[in-house]
């Protein structure tokens, strides 16, 4: 997995192959059963609260930590989700009104598919405080998370 964060660019993205077709991808990003498997830190506890990959939908979850203390992340769909790209803001309720975009891709070839997220921020500060917010860690654990789910659903749809 590669993590580009630029010093001074607004931006970070992320590249990680996935030895799985583009579709399951896209269900795991977008079916609330699913993305409870995966997304975020292990340790702790992911309630999709809503989840409506549509454009204009919206999508809210929370992260609960061992002492029950929850941490919401909520965002809107712009365009219609596929499973070449999804599009949707993206914001922190203990930053409210420090909003940045993701565009997440995936590309299959061969049955393996490459997924980047590209994530922009307004400000370089922004990013910064994201980075430094443990981003990485949080990103690297949900990724091999991930990467467990879809050879699951791999495994079970050639059985």
């Amino acid at each position: 997995m590669k993590v580009i964060a630029e010093p001074g660019v607004p931006e970070v993205v992320i590249i990680r192959t996935f030895a799985a077709p583009k579709e399951l991808l896209f269900r795991a990003y977008t079916e609330a059963d699913l993305v409870k498997r995966w997304l975020g830190p292990a340790g702790l506890e992911l309630i999709v609260n809503q989840l409506d990959p549509r454009h204009g939908g919206r999508w809210r979850w929370t992260h609960y930590d061992g002492d029950g203390k929850g941490y919401v992340f909520h965002g809107l769909y712009h365009g219609d989700p596929t499973p070449e790209r999804i599009v949707q803001t993206y914001e922190f309720d203990q930053a409210p009104g420090t909003v940045y975009l993701n565009l997440i891709t995936f590309d299959e070839a061969d049955g393996v598919t490459t997924l980047t997220q590209k994530t922009v921020f307004f400000a370089v500060e922004d990013r910064d405080l994201y980075v430094d917010g443990g981003m990485e860690r949080g990103i690297r654990a949900s990724m091999r998370q991930l990467e467990n789910l879809v050879t699951e659903l791999a495994e079970e749809a050639h059985s």
